[in-house]
């Protein structure tokens, strides 16, 4: 799968793509990256790429031209279209759902807003704005960044073990159950309470510690993200479970 990002501050980009899983994918050619400085599309002596909005009102505005010669450009390295996307607090909420449909596409062009956001008239070139969450931050780089991170993670190969992947948090519309490792007892809690491990994660019971886990992910759906449990994919088990644990819920 291939990103392209166009940046005014590509270093952002850069530094944070290398390390972590997405770092390795992109040094095994799992996936292809390519970084792209909006200023390098550019005509005048001062490399230019924004300007003061019409009507007028505070801060800059991206120019359109240079957002257009980088889509010109970046159309042209392969035969098949990209699928292109900017990152604004206007667009489609970035949820699991969300970012499995464009783990689908082979190519994805992300354009990094800045300032007041971009001219209009670049809407024109976009197939989808993404937002990460109803708040406002300097710019889209970050935004950027969460979207090949979601995305990536389902790209074969990317990431080891496939089934984790499977079982993430909005995998199928829960959130994770608990995870624990060793040692099985620790002190550091509360007052200095020992916090001991489960005893069904220990016992070897792997039926008992399935059926631990799918009560522990709609137990702590339920309590944290109840909106979630509308849509869900549950299995028969986990309905009956849901059902024990609201009617336990609603009885205190």
């Amino acid at each position: 799968m291939r990103f392209d990002v166009v940046t005014i501050f590509p270093a952002m980009i850069q530094q944070a793509l290398g390390a972590g899983i997405v770092s390795r994918a992109i040094e095994r050619k799992t996936l292809n990256v390519v970084v792209h400085d909006l200023r390098d599309f550019t005509t005048d002596k001062h490399r230019v790429v924004d300007d003061m909005p019409y009507g007028g009102g505070p801060g800059m505005v991206l120019k359109p031209e240079p957002l257009f010669r980088a889509l010109d450009a970046i159309e042209q390295l392969e035969e098949s279209r990209p699928t292109v996307l900017l990152t604004s607090p206007q667009g489609t909420l970035l949820t699991q759902r969300v970012v499995e449909r464009l783990g689908r596409q082979p190519r994805l062009v992300l354009l990094c807003g800045r300032y007041e956001g971009v001219d209009e008239r670049v809407r024109s070139r976009v197939d989808e704005e993404i937002s990460i969450g109803d708040y406002v931050l300097s710019g889209g780089e970050l935004p950027a960044l969460v979207i090949i991170d979601a995305v990536a993670r389902m790209v074969p190969g990317v990431v080891g073990d496939e089934q984790s992947v499977a079982e993430d948090s909005f995998g199928r519309g829960l959130l994770d159950f608990p995870h624990y490792t060793r040692p099985a007892e620790v002190a550091g809690g509360t007052e200095g309470q020992t916090l001991r491990v489960p005893d069904v994660l220990m016992s070897g019971n792997h039926a008992e510690i399935r059926r631990w886990r799918k009560r522990e992910a709609l137990a702590r759906t339920l309590a944290r993200r109840p909106d979630l449990l509308a849509t869900a994919e549950l299995d028969d088990d986990e309905r009956k479970l849901l059902r024990e644990l609201t009617t336990r819920r609603d009885s205190q």
